[in-house]
């Protein structure tokens, strides 16, 4: 069940939130949190139903182990070191099985010349989230920040729907709380019109937005043969804008409606694009995601602790990790890659004390964002190049054929003249580009509007029109991007 689909929207969602406080309000919290884990289950079932026991006998496991870790490690008599390996491995260990399997056995068959099957196993949904998730918990359980006794308090931790799919990744000390605060076991007027006002603004992001880049991504990247210099950049500008606001629309309707049941699912995204260094992009981007690498692999690893050349080399580990994270594919680790030997030249670039111009260090963050997407969107490294290929005038600049008499004088530098952009849909690709530029950096983001959020008929009306508009284009369903990571 998609956020963006009318099943969720008219039923299940309203159904959720009208039987979860009419339990509360007859004092059944136990039933309450029941349903809640009930519906989340369900909402995750929904895809299919074989996903169910793999995310229950996870959770089950972790549990166990979690509370083993935890102010009850007395009564185990096994190292707590190790007992914190044999879980974080575990973990490891289902989603490597899962989602590396293939992977791996195609580069042993193609190192060694083997002939190994592959296992062609489906990706358990959410399986990078949930496991992710829950090793921090076994982190955290290991330094003693959680106490978590009860099976159901766990279990709707791990599955709350607005975040179990594609996250934000929580912390337990982030969600348990809010759901045991006395204040938030009834309704909340505010919560509600401000959890609608960023859902329809995430709605509208998604289906209005999102979903028009991912035709010309799409023709880009899949089915053009090759591109001109224009087409490359319309295709990579797509997927970028396409990435931003696909992303940016699920974390609003993740937040918006998790505020509908009184809960404040931390920030996830805060106008990445513009960042003006690449350490300020990942500061913006999936915050989330951005926080697990650090407190539980850059930190680990020694962090900037232990000189220099250590920082930079666990700078790189933590982005390879990072890349291969998002997809079983050496193009999502190149793009790791990328990532991180930009962050260790920032790094050396700021200990030289060398400064760019506000403009010039934006121009070139953003341009190093969109070059970089190539790779992570590219299904082969064949559809990398091509874009790469196009995008730095390899093969050719083509016009279009009214400019033929007036730019006749280009053709003596190889500029052509025709049916330009065929790929991309004409002159509709690159204005929805140059309004995607004025809307992700001249205008506050939706989380600076909730900030600033107060109940009116203005704010209402802006609401209602954001959503009428992106309902009544919801007859063309499309997944969310981080749904495939």
């Amino acid at each position: 069940m998609l956020f963006n689909s009318q099943e969720f929207i008219f039923l299940f969602l309203p159904i959720t939130f009208f039987v979860y406080f009419f339990l509360l309000q007859k004092r059944l919290v136990v039933g309450a949190k029941a349903y809640l884990v009930f519906s989340s289950l369900f909402f995750y079932s929904w895809w299919n139903v074989n996903y169910l026991p793999i995310i229950l006998s996870s959770m089950l496991f972790n549990y166990v182990v979690g509370n083993s870790l935890n102010e009850n490690y007395e009564r185990v008599k096994v190292s707590k070191k190790m007992l914190l390996a044999v879980g974080v491995a575990a973990n490891l260990g289902l989603l490597g099985y899962f989602k590396y399997a293939d992977f791996f056995i195609a580069n042993f068959n193609f190192a060694f010349g083997a002939d190994a099957q592959l296992l062609h196993l489906a990706l358990p949904l959410a399986i990078s989230f949930f496991t992710f998730q829950q090793i921090a918990y076994l982190v955290d359980s290991y330094r003693r920040e959680t106490k978590e006794y009860d099976f159901l308090n766990y279990a709707l931790f791990v599955t709350f729907f607005p975040q179990l799919i594609a996250g934000p990744i929580v912390h337990h000390k982030e969600m348990m709380p809010q759901f045991a605060s006395k204040w938030n076991l009834v309704k909340n007027y505010k919560h509600i019109a401000l959890g609608m006002f960023i859902f329809s603004i995430g709605l509208f992001k998604k289906v209005i937005i999102a979903d028009e880049f991912a035709i010309w991504a799409t023709a880009g990247f899949d089915d053009a043969a090759t591109l001109t210099l224009l087409e490359a950049w319309a295709t990579s500008l797509s997927y970028t804008f396409q990435i931003y606001f696909d992303f940016s629309g699920y974390t609003d309707m993740a937040i918006g409606a998790a505020l509908l049941f009184n809960i404040k699912l931390p920030i996830n995204f805060n106008s990445p694009y513009k960042a003006r260094d690449i350490q300020d992009f990942w500061r913006r981007w999936h915050i989330t995601l951005s926080r697990f690498l650090r407190d539980y692999i850059y930190i680990p690893l020694g962090g900037n602790r232990k000189g220099n050349f250590r920082t930079y080399n666990n700078l790189m580990i933590t982005f390879l990790l990072g890349g291969l994270w998002h997809g079983a594919g050496w193009t999502f680790v190149f793009w790791g890659f990328l990532h991180g030997a930009a962050l260790v030249i920032h790094r050396i670039w700021k200990a030289a004390g060398m400064r760019l111009n506000t403009v010039v260090a934006w121009f070139v963050t953003f341009n190093f964002i969109n070059i970089a997407w190539v790779f992570f969107r590219a299904k082969e490294w064949e559809d990398a190049i091509k874009v790469l290929k196009g995008m730095f005038g390899f093969t050719g600049v083509e016009l279009s054929a009214k400019y033929a008499q007036k730019l006749a004088f280009l053709s003596d530098y190889g500029v052509t003249f025709g049916h330009w952009l065929h790929n991309m849909n004409g002159n509709k690709s690159y204005t929805w580009i140059f309004i995607a530029f004025i809307i992700v950096l001249a205008f506050k983001n939706s989380m600076q509007l909730r900030e600033s959020f107060k109940p009116s008929w203005k704010n209402l009306l802006f609401s209602v029109i954001l959503f009428v508009y992106a309902a009544s284009n919801l007859n063309k369903l499309s997944e969310f991007l981080y749904f495939n990571f």
